[in-house]
């Protein structure tokens, strides 16, 4: 070997050497790459997790409120027909209190058969909106009930227990279980 053989050798050497040194800390770089990149993956995964976990439960949510929805709509529609004539029985007992009121006064021979019309008007009227579910309330000798009766005056009589409708100024009515009108009365104290 030549002198110049030997320096390029030793230069090969050198570069070799370089080389190896360049790749190691490659590997090196690409070793903490990798690590940053499974660190990232994680990252996204986790978090990819977590959203799936937050769109679940907010689709949960809305389908319970769809649900709910769905119920309140149901039942508003059932109480719609259970009391569709309210706005009518509400319109019509004035009618009837004014019915009771001509039918009170007192009349000639002359007049009775036009009483007797008027009586059966009343008594149509009065058919047609038992029909429709309105019904008057009891009241007379009944215990006082605030949620049907409303108490105009308080008397004291013998003969009635305590807290008991002594007499109705005002017939009260309902349709099916709710109160249109309550009852006006006069209750023994």
């Amino acid at each position: 070997m030549t002198v110049l053989d030997e320096k390029k050798t030793d230069e090969q050497v050198l570069n070799d050497q370089d080389v190896s040194k360049e790749n190691v800390e490659e590997q090196t770089v690409d070793t903490e790459n990798n690590e940053e990149n499974e660190q990232e993956e994680k990252t996204e995964v986790e978090q990819l997790i977590e959203e799936k976990e937050e769109l679940n439960n907010r689709l949960i949510r809305l389908q319970a409120d769809f649900d709910n929805y769905r119920r309140r709509v149901k039942k508003e529609k059932e109480n719609d027909l259970k009391y569709k004539s309210q706005d009518l029985a509400t319109e019509l007992i004035p009618v009837l209190d004014n019915f009771e009121r001509a039918l009170q006064v007192e009349v000639s021979d002359k007049d009775q058969s036009f009483v007797d019309g008027v009586k059966m008007v009343y008594q149509q009227l009065q058919q047609s909106l038992a029909n429709a579910g309105i019904e008057e309330i009891e009241a007379e000798n009944e215990s006082f009930d605030p949620q049907k009766h409303q108490a105009i005056m308080q008397v004291e009589e013998e003969g009635y227990e305590s807290d008991q409708v002594v007499e109705v100024l005002q017939k009260g009515y309902q349709l099916k279980d709710r109160v249109i009108r309550p009852a006006m009365v006069k209750v023994n104290q």
